[in-house]
């Protein structure tokens, strides 16, 4: 059984807690994950505009939105 450690940024990992992770799971299967967010000032303003382009292209032309059922459909056709 493996000990998992959930992190949001590697600034909150320091070596400190490292060192007692080592010491209290040592020779134990041991995960370390980091998610780090990105705020949305990080996002480019391109990506930015084009998602709005394309949610303003489905407010317009609702009949675009396939169900989940056609999509399926879709693809299986494409990989036939």
């Amino acid at each position: 059984m493996q000990s998992t450690f959930h992190f949001n940024s590697s600034s909150e990992i320091s070596t400190d807690i490292l060192d007692a992770i080592k010491i209290a799971y040592k020779g134990k299967a041991v995960v370390i994950t980091v998610e780090e967010i990105p705020s949305a000032e990080d996002v480019p303003e391109w990506h930015k505009k084009m998602v709005m382009d394309r949610l303003q292209e489905v407010q317009e032309n609702p009949d675009m939105i396939l169900s989940e059922e056609a999509f399926q459909s879709k693809v299986q056709l494409l990989n036939k």
